[in-house]
């Protein structure tokens, strides 16, 4: 079983917590992380795109020339795919790209990045994050304190003081333990989790 350290904002260790090493220390699965991103990010896609056929332009009903004798090319209608105006052949219409995997496959993945972070010495454990009131400067003091430059945190629940401190500060992001998701996991470098957020994490993963 992993034995990790936690830390204060002062990046002081306090004390330490044993992690579940089916959620913390597992087997990574590439394949599973590949395919629960992609359906994420299939999941993002607006789907709007959209062309008109040639049936649904407006016009071209007249045929332009005669048939024979006029030297060009013939044609029928000036709502052609050929013609500049025309219809679009086989163009996008508005779809949804959104798909599925299953629950079992998407903890699968969760485990698995979790455990990349964790080995890759990217995951940092925070004893709490006192903050009285707003103050972007308290909080930055502590993420160039932890050299923490592209970081989500991982909330137990809503702390206001603190997710207004950092909302506007680029490359960070609150997130509480139940939004947790696998593309965040990997698009951040650093991974900082509450000390309560752990069990609410091993508890779900697990269940």
């Amino acid at each position: 079983m992993p034995i990790a350290g936690v830390y204060d904002i002062e990046n002081n260790k306090v004390s330490e917590v044993a992690l579940n090493d089916a959620v913390f220390d597992a087997e990574v699965n590439e394949s599973v992380l590949y395919e629960v991103v992609k359906m994420q990010l299939a999941a993002r896609r607006r789907g709007t795109a959209e062309t008109k056929e040639r049936g649904e332009i407006s016009g071209g009903g007249k045929k332009p020339w005669r048939q024979k004798g006029t030297g060009r090319a013939r044609s029928g209608t000036s709502r052609s795919p050929l013609w500049r105006g025309g219809g679009t052949v086989f163009g996008p219409h508005p779809r949804d790209y959104s798909f599925k995997v299953s629950k079992k496959v998407r903890k699968k993945a969760l485990v698995s990045a979790l455990t990349l972070k964790y080995r890759g010495n990217q995951m940092v454990i925070l004893k709490d994050f006192p903050l009285e009131e707003i103050k972007t400067k308290k909080f930055v003091e502590v993420v160039q304190r932890f050299g923490w430059e592209k970081v989500l945190f991982v909330l137990d629940k809503s702390y206001p003081v603190l997710e207004k401190s950092s909302r506007n500060i680029k490359n960070v992001k609150m997130m509480r333990s139940e939004g947790l998701n696998v593309y965040d996991l990997l698009k951040y470098e650093h991974v900082v989790l509450l000390e309560p957020s752990v069990k609410l994490i091993e508890g779900t993963l697990t269940s």
